[in-house]
Formats: structure tokens, sequence, C-alpha cells
């Protein structure tokens, strides 16, 4: 069984995860607000930002110097003793490092772009740096790959990473990812007609589109006893639209089915579900029938995007780290927000919370449904 050792989180909730757990008990993130810096024209949209300082990037690695490697460094940070212990445990040869992102180094690029920025390099926006900047930060001689399959990016890097100490090519791995805000995704999707004006409101009557928010989690994983296990998974490409869900959702049914059979687990026995949920028409219509279809209205459900904005490539990791908070602390189920907008009653009945509830079965399934019919549920619950 693979289980996970410590956790490291930051988003628009808070800057660590004491920070995280609470702002989410109470539905507040000090992050979500408006915002005029991305949209062109100086338009406004709202935004979840990581409000806190970050860490520098060392000298040595300035070449890997970009605001999504230090939102890692902050994550890395919350967990270093775990990680430096595991290194010297198995040693820097046996640690994995598999991340997933979709912007990278995109803002610098950017940035250079627009108005010269001063000591960029090319290597800041790859997709791979974010992996290959860790791993050398960390002295680590393992597998490190970067995956960008856009929202179900981390999840798969979490997936990517259990699936190495499976194969015996690692015995420890530190998995996540980290996405940044930059102009390219904000007003990618407002050209998509799919960015909000204001806050998000997912399954919401008049809901119009995403709130993008920035954030990192990292994860340490490998086999140990105990604790909060990745029970099982499931991943599906259904390659229907470059941007819209199937529209019978056959790709997440798979994705989920996949990850249940995984878990060696029926439906009814999850506790809680964390939906992909970005208040886009198409995406919470088909999730909320995808649910219906395969829970019913049973499984208490909603999604959390809301509190910290849509981290795309970031969004797997980061709620799978909520996940995580809600089986190792004492908090309440997140509820959905309908204080904005009242819940679209024209949408199947699948388990939508409208006010804050236990964690009853210890047992918790988490969406990602990416461009590209690219789909990745995790099930978090207690190890055996």
């Amino acid at each position: 069984m693979i289980t996970i050792s410590a956790v490291g989180m930051l988003n628009a909730l808070g800057n660590n995860a004491d920070e995280v757990a609470g702002n989410l008990a109470r539905g507040h993130a000090p992050g979500m607000g408006p915002d005029s810096v991305w949209r062109l024209g100086e338009k406004c949209c709202w935004t979840g930002r990581v409000t806190g300082p970050l860490p520098a990037v060392p000298d040595a690695l300035a070449a890997h110097n970009s605001r999504n490697n230090r939102l890692l460094m902050a994550a890395l940070a919350q967990i270093r003793p775990e990680v430096e212990q595991a290194i010297a445990r198995v040693g820097a040869a046996r640690v994995a490092v598999v991340l997933g992102t979709s912007t990278s180094g995109l803002d610098e690029a950017d940035q250079f772009v627009s108005r010269g920025l001063p000591g960029y390099r090319y290597a800041q926006q790859e997709l791979g740096d974010p992996s290959r900047f860790l791993a050398r930060l960390l002295g680590l001689r393992g597998p490190a790959y970067t995956l960008s399959t856009a929202c179900s990016s981390s999840a798969r890097a979490l997936i990517s990473g259990a699936r190495l100490i499976r194969a015996g090519l690692a015995d420890m791995a530190i998995v996540g990812g980290a996405d940044t805000l930059s102009r390219m995704p904000v007003n990618g999707f407002d050209s998509l007609a799919s960015l909000s004006s204001h806050r998000c409101t997912p399954f919401s009557t008049h809901r119009d589109g995403i709130t993008i928010g920035e954030g990192s989690a990292l994860m340490l994983i490998g086999r140990n006893t105990g604790g909060v296990a990745l029970r099982g998974w499931g991943e599906s490409s259904d390659a229907h639209h470059i941007s819209a869900p199937h529209p019978q959702g056959d790709g997440a049914i798979r994705a989920i089915s996949m990850a249940l059979r995984s878990a060696g687990l029926q439906p009814q026995q999850v506790g809680y579900i964390n939906l992909h949920g970005t208040a886009t028409r198409l995406n919470d219509q088909i999730e909320a029938q995808v649910i219906a279809t395969l829970f019913g209205d049973g499984v208490p459900a909603s999604s959390t995007k809301h509190l910290t904005g849509h981290m795309l490539g970031a969004a797997g990791i980061g709620e799978a780290a909520l996940g995580w908070l809600l089986l190792t602390r004492p908090l309440p189920l997140p509820p959905q927000d309908f204080s904005q907008d009242p819940l679209d009653e024209s949408l199947p009945r699948c388990g939508l919370l409208t006010a804050p509830a236990p964690l009853g079965r210890r047992c918790v399934l988490s969406n990602s449904f990416a461009f590209g019919g690219n789909n990745a549920c995790l099930i978090l619950g207690d190890a055996p």
C-alpha cells in the first residue's frame, strides 16, 4: 500500500497546512478577491492568490528562478525534515520527483517578452523545469520528471510516483505540483468565454465560468504502515473535444469506476467527493450527471474551487491535499456556497452539501477532469 508520510501546501486558503485547514473549516479564503493585473485591458476578474512571502531560489540555481519554483520551495519547507530523513534512509538515487504543472515559469517569459526581464533564461519556462529544479535543490539522483496534462497534471503526478514505487524504480517519491497566475491562462479562458468576472459559483443557477488560482502542494509517499494511503486511482482519456467534456461523461465514469475497483470499494463506501466543479456550464452539468449515475444522491460532495480558485496543473494535488486534511484533522466537510447564487435545480441530485457535515466513512474521492478528456481520480483513505 502506498501511504502519504507528509504533506505541504499553500493556496488562496493559506500559506501552510494549519492556515489552510483553519480557513477551510471557516469557508474563508484570504487570497480570493478582485484582481485587475492579469486580464487584458485591465479588466477586473477574481483570482485566488498566495498571499504570503515565498523563499528565494538559491544563487546556484538562479537559472530556475520562477514563482512556480518558489511556490514549490514554500511547500517543501513544510515537509523538509521528513524529506531529508527519507533521503538519508533510502539514498538520493532511490527518491523520485514527479510533479505536474501547466504554467511552469510562463509569467517570467511573459515579463521578459513584455518588459525585458533581466536575468531571464529559457529554462525557467520549460515544463520540465519544476521537477528538475526540485531534484537539484535536494541533490536527488532518482527519476525526476514533470507531467503537463492541463488540470489533471498533478493528480497524475501522484499516480505516477506510486507506480514508480510499485515498479521498484524508487523507494520514496516527492509528488505534487505548482501553478502560478499569469496572463496567458487568464486571457485564454477569457477568450473561451469561460472566465467568471466574479468569484466562481460551482453548481449554481447562473454560474458563468472559472476563477483561476495559484498554489502548490507536495506529498512524500512510500511503502509505509498506518496513516493515510492512496487507496486507489483511475485514469482515462476520452479525447472527445479539446476543451468540452464528453456529453455523457464516458471518460469520467471510466476513471471513477477504475479508482473504485483499484481501491476495492463500492460507491456507498466513499465518505466525500471533492468534485472537479469548475463552475462552467458544461463541466458542472456533466459532472453532476456522472456522480448521480455512479453514486446517486447519498455521498456528500462539493467543489472547493470557490475557496482556492482553479489551480490548473496544481488543482489535482491541491485538492487531494484538502482530502488529506479532512482525513487527518477533525474538520467538517466543506459545503458548496450558494450565498451568491442559488443551486441550479435542473442538475441531477448528486449529494451536494449545503451545510458543513462530519466525515462519516473515512474515504475521500478527488476528481480532476482536464482538457482533451484527460481524467484522473484519486481515492485517499486510512491505510489497512
